[in-house]
């Protein structure tokens, strides 16, 4: 029984929460920190200021202060802040030698943390204790050598103490262990500061070997240079020549070498130097050397020859690149404006005709077009820049028989064809060429550009006919047709220009007829024909009914010079607000009446203005169902809507609403009459039944079933009542 009662185990009482409904107000974490911050419950009033009067006192406070220290230390011995926090409270003391011991201590615990060792060599230093200070940096440099931090604070003690062959010496420790580029240069700096030339120049020695990299040598040809020894900082750089060979050629390292010997006045020296490096070092990794040579051949040599070079080294970069790829044009531009700077006609031409010599192998127009231009270029230069007439003909030529004209064209190229020929005064082959495209391959730009050639030449016969050819070609083009009858109308025919306009708006298809509708009434404007542009207005109201038509109307009556301009504007309000009336566009006919009322605040009586406030409709919230692009429901979403006051067909809607909200009303009205007589007639059956429990039960029996039948017609006769009214 025993061993059953001992296996059993007991299960804990778990209280059982009755409400588990979450509280009506809530406490955050934030909350009760604040509340703790506030109160101040977390902080410690501040201990009692003590003080020491006599040797016993102290004593006893000091044996406190180690205990506590004592004790942190015990805890966890790992934490070095604790260790330093009770040797600078001995240290504050005056107690030198508690504070080593402690250090010890705490160097026992971790010889190799770097805060602990500074801090116990400044507890010497501070001391003055010089041979203390000597053996802990001592210990750490050779326990820690790859600390440079220890390293640079014994050599500045060492110093600082005057004792030059000491830190001389610590230096040369230092280096056995080949630090980085800086603890070098602090090694040679000590040595110039005491002026020992040689010892740095075999530091320098040295210094290369470790860390062979360009710029440190050039750093100690520099030095020698800054000392005065030029054959010495000459033979550093021919040994740094020597010494990276050409395997590893760095540009910098020819650019000082070059610089150097321009600052010796050896121009000689630096033209080989520049030429040895530019025949070693890859063009990819010389751009600087060729900026450097370049700049010496200007200041110091001669240009031509400097150019030669480095036109020679980009022919070759350039002859790369159209090898690997022949369809790759920008390639070929770049490497014809090189050549075209300073190079023979017929290496120029050479290249050009290897250029377009790679056409395009898809007859698509957007692989043509860089293509192209290397055509156009080639008659350019032809034109330009060797003046050969006869020659840029037959390159024009050329690239227009190679162009797949059924596919597509290119209108530049023949443009410019027949501006070249202008050029040559060659006007009848200008217009042949033009005549020739347009026949191959009419397109807008072709036909616009042959139109203003010859408006430059003054033909306007000519440009008639070409415009009628344009409009054949294009009459949906509201642009051509606005530019012929401005055409007509600079020319003084207005007749002309006006049927002009008349066909246009005729057309059964136009890209921007309000563009062109537009035109037209500031063309009858312009000729102060109001009675015409009234008529322009008309048919184009009988076309759209859009407000800013019958705004444009408004403002057009407005200003025109007469009595009866502002009678005739509100007229033109008035028609279009019986004209939109109808309009879905609510907003339209909104517009048009702030307009309105906008004109009569400013011309109209106080009478026309309240009458057209009275127009000014109402904003309504309404909801709509939001349908998603697959046609489902996406919910509701709310919108603004317009009710205006003579809008027809809103008024029985009105009517509707103000009736449903009555017969709202008289419900209640009913309702709480009805309720008041259940009240009244609860009462009253209560009363009955109390007189009759007075009453005799013969004749209360026959009393009571009379009653009830007398008092169910009566109440129904009153609730019958109720209902009518």
């Amino acid at each position: 029984m025993a061993s059953t009662a001992a296996g059993k185990q007991r299960i804990p009482k778990v209280a059982k929460v009755k409400n588990k409904a979450p509280a009506e107000v809530q406490i955050t974490a934030e909350q009760l920190l604040r509340e703790a911050k506030e109160r101040e419950l977390e902080l410690l009033p501040p201990p009692p200021k003590q003080k020491i009067t006599d040797k016993e006192e102290l004593n006893d406070y000091k044996l406190k202060k180690r205990k506590g220290f004592e004790d942190n230390i015990r805890k966890n011995r790992t934490v070095i802040s604790n260790w330093i926090k009770y040797a600078q409270w001995e240290e504050s003391l005056q107690e030198v030698q508690r504070a080593r011991s402690i250090y010890e201590r705490a160097l026992d615990v971790d010889h190799r943390n770097i805060a602990l060792w500074l801090k116990y060599a400044e507890l010497e230093m501070k001391s003055r204790q010089v041979n203390h200070a000597r053996n802990i940096w001592d210990r750490a440099v050779t326990i820690l050598p790859r600390v440079n931090q220890f390293w640079y604070k014994y050599t500045y003690m060492e110093e600082m103490l005057g004792n030059v062959a000491g830190c001389r010496q610590v230096f040369e420790r230092w280096m056995h262990w080949e630090p980085e580029e800086q603890a070098w240069h602090s090694y040679i700096n000590f040595e110039l500061r005491y002026k020992e030339v040689d010892q740095a120049r075999t530091i320098y020695e040295r210094f290369v070997m470790v860390h062979p990299e360009v710029k440190n040598w050039v750093k100690f040809a520099r030095f020698e240079e800054r000392h005065g020894y030029i054959a010495h900082s000459r033979r550093v750089y021919e040994r740094a020549v020597e010494f990276y060979g050409e395997d590893y050629v760095d540009e910098n390292l020819y650019v000082a070498f070059a610089r150097f010997e321009e600052m010796q006045k050896e121009f000689e020296r630096v033209r080989v130097i520049y030429k040895y490096a530019l025949d070693r070092i890859p063009k990819s990794q010389a751009q600087q050397l060729f900026k450097s040579y370049t700049v010496f051949e200007k200041r110091f040599g001669d240009r031509r020859g400097i150019e030669e070079v480095i036109v020679n080294k980009r022919r070759f970069q350039y002859e790369e690149e159209v090898k690997a790829n022949p369809h790759n044009y920008d390639a070929w531009f770049d490497y014809l404006r090189l050549l075209e700077s300073d190079a023979d006609p017929d290496a120029v031409r050479d290249v050009y005709e290897r250029a377009i010599a790679n056409v395009p192998p898809i007859p698509e127009k957007r692989h043509w077009r860089r293509y192209v231009y290397l055509w156009i270029n080639y008659a350019l230069y032809e034109e330009l820049e060797t003046k050969d007439a006869e020659r840029t003909r037959q390159v024009y030529q050329a690239c227009l028989d190679l162009m797949p004209h059924k596919k597509f064209t290119f209108a530049k190229m023949w443009l410019l064809f027949a501006q070249f020929e202008i050029r040559q005064r060659n006007l009848q082959a200008a217009r042949k060429i033009m005549g020739t495209a347009i026949g191959k391959c009419p397109k807008n730009k072709l036909l616009k550009g042959y139109i203003e050639l010859e408006l430059q030449l003054r033909e306007f016969d000519r440009c008639r006919k070409l415009y009628e050819k344009y409009l054949e070609f294009t009459p949906e083009n509201v642009t051509t047709w606005i530019k012929f009858s401005e055409l007509e109308s600079i020319l003084g025919d207005t007749e002309r220009a006006r049927a002009i306009y008349e066909l246009a708006i005729g057309q059964p298809r136009l890209d921007m007829p309000e563009v062109l509708w537009k035109s037209y009434i500031d063309f009858e404007i312009e000729q102060e024909e109001f009675e015409n542009t009234r008529n322009l207005y008309k048919r184009l109201l009988q076309r759209t009914q859009h407000v800013k038509v019958w705004l444009s109307f408004s403002k057009f009556e407005l200003s025109v010079d007469s009595s009866e301009r502002v009678q005739r504007s509100r007229q033109v309000f008035e028609d279009a607000n019986r004209s939109l009336r109808n309009c879905e566009e609510k907003e339209e006919r909104l517009m048009l009446l702030e307009a309105w009322r906008d004109f009569e605040e400013q011309f109209g009586s106080e009478q026309n203005q309240e009458r057209v406030h009275k127009l000014l409709p109402e904003k309504v919230k309404k909801r709509r169902k939001v349908t998603a692009e697959d046609g489902s429901e996406a919910g509701w979403e709310e919108y603004y809507d317009y009710i205006f006051p003579e809008d027809s067909a809103n008024q029985p809607n009105l009517k509707l609403l103000a009736m449903a909200k009555m017969w709202k009303k008289q419900q209640v009205v009913v309702e709480e009459e009805d309720q008041e007589e259940d009240q009244e007639e609860e009462e009253r059956e209560e009363e009955q039944a109390g007189e009759g429990s007075r009453a005799d039960s013969s004749s209360s029996e026959g009393e009571k079933s009379v009653e009830p039948e007398e008092q169910d017609e009566e109440t129904g006769v009153r609730r019958e009542e109720a209902g009518r009214m």
